[in-house]
């Protein structure tokens, strides 16, 4: 009520600012054109007409995404009759986004100008001929202090329709077009109360996260040059170092080069960089091979695939056994005499099996940038992804290369023996840790239900409380020299594996774990809980097939939710731990029929759905949602990983809102 008050009392003031200044209200400050389309089109052709605006002033224009409790945002539809008719998957240009006090939220406005592509299917039974296309755009301007009343305006197009059958018209691209932002056309447009009073499914498409819109946004960087590309994909390369993912390779990284620095620092700097040139060139060569042996949607099976989590688990393990001193990892002396030859005595295989683990362990994160690239590698196309994916590797590796001249620098402080090995028997517990997150895809694939999230939970748990009795001295493994006296460093280091330690045993008795529940099953993948059933106290139920959604929501009239998900996917894990569970987000999914499609899996039903998700909407990114109507037609889709909750609570609101 307080809102629509507001409203009038805005349209009140602007038509008394428009009296005062000599403005006649019937004039506006938008002008708008429609570019004259480049030649005929056919019958049963989709073609694109591109609408211009240009606003005077200080006004503002709002976009066709613009959310509701604000000002209208702009709609259109063909007003003339003929064989046309107006699709979905209107895009417009980029707006800018600003917080107006005035509506109390965000809007997106254009401030001097704006296009849109509106989407126009030709009749199949279209005679040849000239057509006069007249298309209605209804849309609102604002200032600083007042908004004029929303006006309507008819935009004539000339269209010829030539003789033949449908031919393929390529789509317009401009260096100022954002991604495809969708907005439904209105069917019924009368006098502008009435379209504000009209429900419509608008569709949105916001832009969140460093995964959110990689598919579009590469392709755009794709027609903009090589420049632009090769930057986007470095940049995407420097974003996805803060994925879940990337965090248990340190740890790693720093103890295996902690052995490589005891035998001598000379090789040191050269070690580093063959790490780094490792991580590089099997990260390009692995995603590019894949994609052509096995298609784009290879990179998730092969981050799936139980055997390769198996491998990764024992590379783990067997790295934690060497570190607390079971034995000592070594190459036969034969190949060892061998690769010494050729690499100048200085043994690189290991370095580089150790950049090989690295892009294993990432590829599951790096999968909305890599992924999106390599669609392109399975249709044939090599050059573009080989130098995206070598411009989003070197940056991937290059924080690697830092880290691994760490144990160099500190084998030059004095007495480095003793507390060395105590560094290098701390990181394999903590190499320990991370082999869970493997195992426990294993599980998830096969299901076993043994390493569900509170057992992974409780040997974390007991591997923090093992770390800190270590660090106080309690116990020695071989190699440890006695514990004269416990310093400072030792102390404190204890006392944050205890800390760790009860916050994971918060975990265990039911509480979020924000970051770390990304490394963790999720809630519902069976196993015992100590406190009832998670965050909300209600878990939500999904479908795993989407036919069966589709029945359900036909039946209850509601819009699907589909979750593209997957057995491995970190980052899933991480919006359904904070995210999903949010009151704001979990009441809102209440609303739908909701279903999750796992892509990653072996078999039938995932082959389908990792083609479906590829066909319909032209990415394999994970996580990727996506809202449907009951007849299964696209209303908005939301991809990837955010952590602003405001952006996908925007998302969840896109068929519920009164444009």
């Amino acid at each position: 009520m307080m809102k629509r008050l507001a409203g009038l009392m805005a349209l009140v003031a602007a038509l008394a600012t428009a009296a005062a200044s000599g403005q006649s209200v019937d004039e506006s400050p938008v002008s708008w054109g429609a570019e004259p389309l480049q030649g005929p089109v056919r019958a049963g052709q989709t073609f694109e007409a591109h609408v211009t605006a240009r606003i005077s002033g200080i006004w503002h224009l709002y976009s066709a995404t613009q959310p509701p409790g604000g000002p209208n945002a702009t709609r259109f539809r063909l007003a003339s009759g003929g064989p046309f008719t107006l699709g979905e998957g209107l895009r417009q240009s980029r707006f800018n986004t600003e917080f107006d006090p005035n509506f109390g939220i965000p809007t997106e406005f254009f401030a001097t100008q704006a296009e849109f592509w509106l989407p126009i299917t030709v009749a199949a039974e279209a005679r040849p001929g000239d057509y006069e296309l007249a298309v209605q755009v209804v849309f609102q301007v604002c200032d600083d202090r007042v908004c004029l009343p929303p006006r309507r305006v008819q935009i004539p197009l000339k269209v010829a329709v030539a003789p033949g059958a449908a031919q393929a018209v390529p789509v317009e691209q401009s260096p100022a077009a954002s991604q495809p932002s969708s907005a439904t056309a209105g069917t019924t447009v009368g006098a502008p109360q009435s379209v504000a009073g009209s429900p419509s499914l608008a569709q949105a498409e916001p832009q969140s996260g460093p995964a959110a819109g990689a598919d579009a946004e590469v392709q755009k960087a794709r027609a903009s040059g090589f420049l632009p590309y090769l930057w986007l994909a470095m940049t995407m390369g420097a974003v996805s170092l803060a994925t879940p993912c990337v965090f248990p390779m340190i740890p790693i990284t720093v103890s295996y080069f902690t052995k490589v620095a005891e035998k001598g620092r000379a090789s040191g700097m050269t070690q580093a960089l063959v790490y780094s040139l490792g991580i590089i060139f099997t990260f390009t060569g692995l995603g590019l091979g894949l994609a052509a042996l096995l298609g784009a949607t290879g990179i998730n099976q092969f981050a799936a695939n139980p055997w390769v989590n198996l491998l990764i688990t024992a590379v783990f393990v067997g790295f934690a056994l060497n570190l607390f001193g079971l034995f000592q990892i070594g190459v036969p002396s034969r190949v060892l005499t061998a690769l010494s030859k050729e690499a100048g005595g200085r043994g690189y295989l290991p370095t580089l099996l150790m950049g090989l683990t690295f892009t294993l362990t990432s590829f599951t994160c790096t999968v909305p940038f890599v992924g999106t690239v390599l669609v392109a590698t399975s249709q044939g196309d090599w050059l573009w992804p080989a130098f995206g994916m070598l411009g989003y590797s070197v940056v991937f590796a290059a924080p690697f290369f830092l880290l691994a001249l760490v144990p160099r620098a500190l084998t030059s402080l004095p007495k480095s023996g003793g507390w060395l090995n105590s560094v290098k028997v701390t990181m394999g517990f903590l190499e320990l840790a991370a082999a869970m997150k493997f195992i426990s895809n294993v599980d998830l694939v096969w299901n076993w239900h043994f390493f569900t999230r509170e057992a992974v939970l409780s040997v974390w748990l007991s591997i923090a409380v093992l770390a800190a009795i270590y660090l106080l001295g309690k116990f020695r493994l071989p190699h440890d020299s006695p514990v004269e006296s416990l310093g400072v460093l030792r102390m404190t280091s204890a006392m944050l594996f205890l800390a760790v330690g009860f916050y994971l045993l918060t975990g265990l008795m039911g509480a979020s774990l924000g970051e770390l529940d990304a490394f963790l099953p999720p809630r519902t993948s069976g196993g015992f809980t100590l406190t009832g059933s998670g965050v909300q106290g209600q878990e939500l139920t999904w479908h795993r097939n989407l036919e069966s959604a589709l029945a359900e929501a036909r039946n209850a009239q509601k819009p699907v939710f589909i979750d593209f998900t997957g057995y491995t996917c970190t980052n899933c894990r991480w919006m359904e731990a904070n995210i999903f569970p949010l009151p704001a987000v979990h009441e809102r999914l209440q609303r739908f029929v909701r279903v999750q499609l796992f892509t990653d899996g072996a078999g039938k039903e995932y082959e389908e759905n990792q083609q479906y998700q590829k066909e319909q909407f032209g990415t394999i990114a994970l996580p990727y949602y996506v809202i449907l109507d009951p007849e299964g037609k696209k209303l908005a889709a939301f991809p990837g990983m955010t952590r602003k909750p405001e952006e996908f609570v925007r998302f969840l609101d896109t068929p519920f809102t009164n444009p």
